[in-house]
Protein backbone atom coordinates (compact mmCIF):
# COMPACT_ATOMS: atom_id res chain seq x y z
CA UNK A 1 0.00 0.00 0.00
CA UNK A 2 3.06 2.13 0.48
CA UNK A 3 3.66 2.99 -3.40
CA UNK A 4 0.02 3.99 -4.00
CA UNK A 5 -1.02 7.59 -4.46
CA UNK A 6 -4.07 9.04 -3.79
CA UNK A 7 -6.49 8.11 -5.79
CA UNK A 8 -8.55 11.44 -7.87
CA UNK A 9 -11.85 12.28 -6.09
CA UNK A 10 -15.27 13.43 -7.53
CA UNK A 11 -14.59 11.28 -10.79
CA UNK A 12 -17.62 12.81 -12.61
CA UNK A 13 -18.23 12.43 -16.65
CA UNK A 14 -20.52 15.15 -17.64
CA UNK A 15 -22.06 17.21 -20.84
CA UNK A 16 -21.64 20.44 -21.22
CA UNK A 17 -21.72 22.89 -23.72
CA UNK A 18 -22.64 20.00 -26.50
CA UNK A 19 -19.09 18.30 -25.13
CA UNK A 20 -18.72 14.90 -22.92
CA UNK A 21 -16.20 15.67 -20.60
CA UNK A 22 -14.99 13.57 -17.80
CA UNK A 23 -13.42 15.82 -15.06
CA UNK A 24 -11.74 14.99 -11.88
CA UNK A 25 -10.31 16.27 -8.67
CA UNK A 26 -6.88 15.24 -7.63
CA UNK A 27 -6.65 12.76 -4.36
CA UNK A 28 -6.57 14.59 -0.76
CA UNK A 29 -3.11 14.68 -0.22
CA UNK A 30 -1.59 14.65 -3.67
CA UNK A 31 2.01 15.66 -4.66
CA UNK A 32 2.28 18.37 -7.03
CA UNK A 33 3.35 16.67 -9.93
CA UNK A 34 0.73 14.83 -10.41
CA UNK A 35 0.00 13.43 -13.90
CA UNK A 36 -3.68 11.70 -14.71
CA UNK A 37 -4.62 8.76 -17.55
CA UNK A 38 -7.64 8.02 -18.93
CA UNK A 39 -9.74 5.49 -20.36
CA UNK A 40 -12.83 4.37 -21.49
CA UNK A 41 -15.69 1.73 -22.00
CA UNK A 42 -18.73 1.75 -24.24
CA UNK A 43 -21.47 -0.67 -23.09
CA UNK A 44 -21.02 -2.50 -26.41
CA UNK A 45 -18.03 -3.66 -25.12
CA UNK A 46 -18.29 -4.31 -21.54
CA UNK A 47 -14.57 -4.86 -19.91
CA UNK A 48 -12.42 -3.34 -22.56
CA UNK A 49 -10.83 0.06 -21.69
CA UNK A 50 -9.91 1.80 -24.38
CA UNK A 51 -6.66 4.05 -24.34
CA UNK A 52 -7.38 8.19 -24.82
CA UNK A 53 -4.21 9.23 -26.41
CA UNK A 54 -4.40 12.96 -25.92
CA UNK A 55 -5.41 12.05 -22.27
CA UNK A 56 -2.43 9.84 -21.11
CA UNK A 57 -0.31 11.34 -18.59
CA UNK A 58 -1.71 15.09 -18.31
CA UNK A 59 -0.93 17.68 -16.12
CA UNK A 60 -5.06 18.75 -16.61
CA UNK A 61 -7.94 17.67 -14.37
CA UNK A 62 -10.52 16.93 -17.11
CA UNK A 63 -10.16 15.07 -20.77
CA UNK A 64 -12.72 15.82 -23.50
CA UNK A 65 -14.24 12.93 -24.63
CA UNK A 66 -16.51 13.80 -27.22
CA UNK A 67 -14.89 13.23 -30.57
CA UNK A 68 -13.29 10.31 -28.96
CA UNK A 69 -16.82 8.70 -28.65
CA UNK A 70 -16.96 5.19 -30.98
CA UNK A 71 -21.18 5.75 -30.93
CA UNK A 72 -22.88 8.51 -29.41
CA UNK A 73 -26.01 6.22 -29.09
CA UNK A 74 -24.43 3.87 -26.47
CA UNK A 75 -23.89 4.86 -23.06
CA UNK A 76 -19.69 4.91 -22.27
CA UNK A 77 -18.15 5.38 -19.00
CA UNK A 78 -14.35 6.41 -18.58
CA UNK A 79 -11.79 5.99 -15.50
CA UNK A 80 -9.02 7.91 -14.56
CA UNK A 81 -5.72 7.11 -12.39
CA UNK A 82 -2.76 9.36 -11.24
CA UNK A 83 0.74 8.40 -11.63
CA UNK A 84 3.93 10.59 -9.97
CA UNK A 85 7.70 8.96 -10.83
CA UNK A 86 6.97 5.09 -9.96
CA UNK A 87 3.98 5.72 -7.68
CA UNK A 88 -0.14 5.23 -9.33
CA UNK A 89 -3.29 5.35 -8.10
CA UNK A 90 -5.82 3.01 -8.25
CA UNK A 91 -8.37 3.62 -11.31
CA UNK A 92 -11.80 5.53 -10.28
CA UNK A 93 -14.51 5.55 -12.66
CA UNK A 94 -17.02 7.54 -13.57
CA UNK A 95 -20.71 6.75 -13.92
CA UNK A 96 -22.19 6.05 -17.33
CA UNK A 97 -23.47 8.45 -19.86
CA UNK A 98 -25.00 8.46 -23.18
CA UNK A 99 -24.31 11.49 -25.96
CA UNK A 100 -27.17 11.22 -27.31
CA UNK A 101 -29.08 11.04 -24.22
CA UNK A 102 -27.54 13.44 -22.18
CA UNK A 103 -25.71 16.16 -23.84
CA UNK A 104 -26.58 20.03 -22.52
CA UNK A 105 -26.72 22.58 -24.54
CA UNK A 106 -25.45 25.39 -25.11
CA UNK A 107 -26.97 28.75 -25.96
CA UNK A 108 -25.90 29.59 -29.73
CA UNK A 109 -24.26 32.99 -30.64
CA UNK A 110 -26.42 35.01 -32.60
CA UNK A 111 -25.08 36.84 -35.98
CA UNK A 112 -27.67 39.98 -36.44
CA UNK A 113 -27.51 41.90 -39.62
CA UNK A 114 -30.06 44.73 -41.01
CA UNK A 115 -30.27 45.31 -44.32
CA UNK A 116 -32.97 48.05 -45.88
CA UNK A 117 -35.90 46.29 -44.56
CA UNK A 118 -34.59 42.98 -43.44
CA UNK A 119 -33.20 41.58 -40.49
CA UNK A 120 -30.97 38.75 -41.21
CA UNK A 121 -30.23 36.65 -37.88
CA UNK A 122 -28.24 33.34 -38.28
CA UNK A 123 -26.77 31.25 -35.10
CA UNK A 124 -23.31 29.58 -34.45
CA UNK A 125 -23.18 26.61 -31.92
CA UNK A 126 -19.98 25.74 -30.21
CA UNK A 127 -19.82 22.43 -31.70
CA UNK A 128 -17.03 19.65 -32.14
CA UNK A 129 -16.67 18.77 -35.88
CA UNK A 130 -18.03 14.98 -35.19
CA UNK A 131 -21.08 16.43 -33.94
CA UNK A 132 -21.89 18.58 -36.64
CA UNK A 133 -23.47 16.20 -38.56
CA UNK A 134 -26.45 15.82 -35.81
CA UNK A 135 -29.83 17.58 -36.69
CA UNK A 136 -29.51 20.47 -34.31
CA UNK A 137 -31.95 23.17 -34.69
CA UNK A 138 -32.85 26.78 -33.24
CA UNK A 139 -36.02 28.28 -32.00
CA UNK A 140 -35.74 32.61 -32.22
CA UNK A 141 -37.73 34.52 -30.56
CA UNK A 142 -38.27 38.43 -31.40
CA UNK A 143 -39.94 40.94 -29.72
CA UNK A 144 -40.36 45.22 -28.77
CA UNK A 145 -38.33 45.93 -25.79
CA UNK A 146 -40.46 46.36 -22.63
CA UNK A 147 -42.88 43.82 -24.50
CA UNK A 148 -44.07 40.45 -23.66
CA UNK A 149 -45.32 39.71 -26.42
CA UNK A 150 -42.51 37.47 -28.45
CA UNK A 151 -43.33 36.38 -31.99
CA UNK A 152 -41.67 32.79 -32.05
CA UNK A 153 -39.48 30.81 -35.25
CA UNK A 154 -39.22 27.33 -34.05
CA UNK A 155 -37.42 24.41 -35.67
CA UNK A 156 -34.50 26.37 -37.70
CA UNK A 157 -32.18 24.29 -38.82
CA UNK A 158 -28.62 25.53 -37.54
CA UNK A 159 -27.34 26.74 -40.33
CA UNK A 160 -30.36 28.36 -42.01
CA UNK A 161 -30.42 32.46 -41.56
CA UNK A 162 -33.72 33.87 -40.30
CA UNK A 163 -34.66 36.57 -42.34
CA UNK A 164 -37.42 39.14 -41.07
CA UNK A 165 -38.99 42.04 -42.63
CA UNK A 166 -39.19 45.30 -40.33
CA UNK A 167 -40.57 47.53 -42.91
CA UNK A 168 -43.62 47.64 -40.25
CA UNK A 169 -41.54 47.42 -37.21
CA UNK A 170 -41.32 50.52 -35.34
CA UNK A 171 -38.62 51.31 -32.23
CA UNK A 172 -36.09 49.21 -30.28
CA UNK A 173 -36.41 44.86 -31.30
CA UNK A 174 -34.58 42.57 -29.44
CA UNK A 175 -33.89 39.01 -30.64
CA UNK A 176 -32.81 36.02 -28.74
CA UNK A 177 -32.11 32.13 -29.62
CA UNK A 178 -31.88 28.89 -28.01
CA UNK A 179 -30.29 25.51 -29.45
CA UNK A 180 -32.68 22.55 -29.57
CA UNK A 181 -32.19 19.16 -30.30
CA UNK A 182 -34.49 16.30 -31.07
CA UNK A 183 -33.49 13.37 -29.54
CA UNK A 184 -35.38 10.91 -27.56
CA UNK A 185 -36.88 13.69 -25.94
CA UNK A 186 -36.92 17.27 -26.83
CA UNK A 187 -33.89 18.84 -25.47
CA UNK A 188 -33.24 22.84 -25.26
CA UNK A 189 -30.60 25.38 -23.84
CA UNK A 190 -31.37 28.98 -22.13
CA UNK A 191 -32.06 31.41 -24.48
CA UNK A 192 -29.33 33.33 -25.43
CA UNK A 193 -28.65 37.07 -23.98
CA UNK A 194 -30.89 39.18 -26.47
CA UNK A 195 -29.43 41.40 -29.37
CA UNK A 196 -31.13 44.85 -29.46
CA UNK A 197 -32.09 46.98 -32.80
CA UNK A 198 -33.49 49.77 -33.75
CA UNK A 199 -35.88 49.64 -36.34
CA UNK A 200 -37.17 52.67 -38.91
CA UNK A 201 -35.42 55.14 -36.45
CA UNK A 202 -36.49 58.81 -37.55
CA UNK A 203 -35.33 61.60 -36.86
Amino acid sequence: GHDQLPAPRNVTLLSKDFDMILTWAPGEGSPPNVTYTVRYESQEQMNKWIKVPQCKNIHRTSCNLTCVLPNFFVKVRARVKAASGQFQSPWVESQFKEYHLDVELAPPVLNVNLKENLLHVSASFPLATCVESFSWMYDLNLWEAGSEDKKEYKGIFRKKTVTINTIALRGNYCVSARSSFQSIDFKHSEFSRPVCVLLNHTG
